[in-house]
C-alpha cells in the first residue's frame, strides 16, 4: 500500500485486525500520523514485518506497533525520542531508524530481541556509551553519517567500538566529526584526548598538587634566599629615604661626614679598636671614620643609623670573619651597602679578611657576601708584622677622598 494517501494510522491497524494471515505490510511514502490520542491500534496478529518509512509520525507512534512484528522500518519520519516503557515488542529484532530526528541511541527497554539497529543520519552529537550494555543482544548496529560532536563525552562511544568486536557498521569511514569547527572532516577513531584533559576531577586534583608543589617551591627558595628578610629591609631603605626627603632645610641630610663606616663584629672589636682606628685616624692624612658606638645618633632605630652613617661615608670597610657572617646586624650594614653600591654605581665597598671563611660557615642568605668575595679583591689582614706597613698604605689608598 504504499504511494498512497493514507492518513491515520489507527485506521489502517483496523483495517489489518481481520487479516489473520497477514504477515508483511508496506505503507512507506503516505501521509500517516498518530497524535496519540486515546485510541486503541488494533493490528493483525500474524503480521511480523512492517514498514512505515517516509511518513509523518512521531514519538507517538511506539504506542501503536503489532505486538509480534520482527522487523520494523520507522526511517524518514519525524521521530525525536523512543518512549521508555511504551511499547513492549518483545519480538522485535530489525528496527530502522535512519532518517529521524534522535539525538541519542535508543536504549532497549522495550526491545528484548533486538539484532539490528539502523540510526544513521540523524541528530546525534555524543552517542550513549552503554548501549550494548543495554542491548546484549545487539549484533549490528548503523550509527554513522551523524554530526558526533568530539569531545570528551565521544571518547567513551570511541573506547565502546574497541570492545563491540566489529558491531559498529561502517567504521570507520561513515563516524566523522562535524563539531567543532577545528576538527570536521576528521574520524572518530583518528581523535584522541588525554584522560586528564577529559577527567574534571583529576584535572583539578593535578592542578591543585602542582599548584600546592608551586606554592611550596616558593616557600622553600623564599626562607632559603631569605627573601622577606630582604623585603623588610628594603622597606626600610625606603622609609628612611622618604623621611631623609623631608628634613627641614638646613639638615646636613647625605652629605658626606666621613671617610668610610666600618662594619665589623662586636667579636671582632678589640682588632678595631686596637689596629684598625688607630692606624688610620692618627699620623699622616688621618682617616675620619664611622663606627655606631660613637657615631650613631641616640633615639633613632638601629637600622635608620645604619643607613645614615652609610649614606654619609664615602666607603664601607668590612671586617669579615667567621664572627662577622655569625652576626645579624653586620648582615643589614652589609645588605644596605650592597644596595648603595647598586643604587648608586659607586665603588664604596672595602672588604678586609680578618680570619679565612669556611664556606660552609657562611648563611644561604648571605649569596651577596659570597659573590662579593668572588668577584672583588679584599685585603687580607697578614699576620707577619714585616707586611702589615703595605696592607694600611693600601686601604689609606682605597679611602683616599678629600672630605668638604
Amino acid at each position: 500500500l504504499q504511494k498512497n494517501k493514507f492518513e491515520s494510522l489507527p485506521k489502517v491497524s483496523f483495517m489489518t485486525s481481520r487479516m489473520k494471515s497477514l504477515k508483511y505490510l508496506d505503507m512507506s511514502n503516505n501521509l500517516l500520523r498518530h497524535d496519540g490520542a486515546d485510541v486503541q491500534c488494533q493490528w493483525a496478529e500474524s503480521l511480523t514485518e512492517l514498514d512505515l518509512s517516509s511518513n509523518q509520525l512521531a514519538d507517538a507512534v511506539f504506542e501503536c506497533l503489532p505486538v509480534n512484528v520482527k522487523k520494523l522500518g520507522l526511517q524518514n519520519n519525524q521521530i525525536s525520542t523512543v518512549p521508555r516503557g511504551v511499547a513492549e515488542l518483545k519480538s522485535l529484532e530489525e528496527l530502522n531508524l535512519a532518517s529521524n530526528r534522535l539525538a541519542d541511541l535508543p536504549g532497549c527497554s522495550g526491545f528484548p530481541s533486538l539484532q539490528f539497529l539502523n540510526t544513521e543520519m540523524n541528530l546525534i552529537l555524543t552517542p550513549s556509551a552503554d548501549f550494548f550494555q543495554s542491548c546484549p543482544r545487539v549484533r549490528e548496529l548503523q550509527a554513522g553519517h551523524n554530526p558526533f560532536k568530539c569531545s570528551c563525552e565521544l571518547q567513551a562511544f570511541i573506547r565502546l567500538e574497541r570492545q563491540s568486536g566489529g558491531k559498529l557498521f561502517g567504521w570507520p569511514e561513515a563516524y566523522v566529526c562535524e563539531y567543532p569547527e577545528g576538527l570536521r572532516g576528521t574520524e572518530l577513531k583518528d581523535f584522541h584526548l588525554s584522560q586528564l584533559a577529559c577527567n574534571t576531577t583529576l584535572l583539578l586534583v593535578t592542578a591543585l598538587l602542582l599548584t600546592l608543589v608551586l606554592v611550596a617551591a616558593v616557600a622553600f627558595l623564599c626562607i632559603y634566599l631569605d627573601v622577606p628578610w630582604y623585603v623588610r629591609m628594603t622597606w626600610q631603605w625606603t622609609q628612611t629615604k622618604r623621611r631623609a626627603r623631608h628634613d627641614p632645610p638646613g639638615d646636613p641630610g647625605t652629605v658626606l661626614q666621613f671617610h668610610a663606616f666600618v662594619s665589623y663584629s662586636e667579636r671582632d672589636s678589640l682588632w678595631v679598636k686596637n689596629e684598625l682606628i688607630p692606624n688610620l685616624e692618627k699620623g699622616e692624612g688621618c682617616v675620619q671614620l664611622c663606627q655606631h658606638e660613637r657615631n650613631f645618633i641616640p633615639g633613632k632605630s638601629i637600622v635608620e643609623n645604619i643607613i645614615n652613617c652609610i649614606e654619609k661615608s664615602y666607603k664601607s670597610i668590612f671586617v669579615l670573619s667567621p664572627n662577622f657572617v655569625q652576626s645579624e646586624w653586620c648582615h643589614y650594614e652589609l645588605y644596605f651597602a650592597h644596595h648603595k653600591l647598586f643604587s648608586e654605581n659607586s665603588n664604596s665597598l672595602i672588604l678586609i679578611l680578618l680570619e679565612p671563611i669556611p664556606p660552609y660557615l657562611i648563611p644561604a642568605r648571605y649569596h651577596k657576601l659570597k659573590a662579593l668575595m668572588a668577584k672583588r679583591t679584599y685585603l687580607e689582614w697578614p699576620k707577619e708584622r714585616s707586611k702589615r706597613a703595605l696592607f694600611w698604605a693600601n686601604l689609606r689608598a682605597a679611602i683616599s677622598i678629600n672630605l668638604p
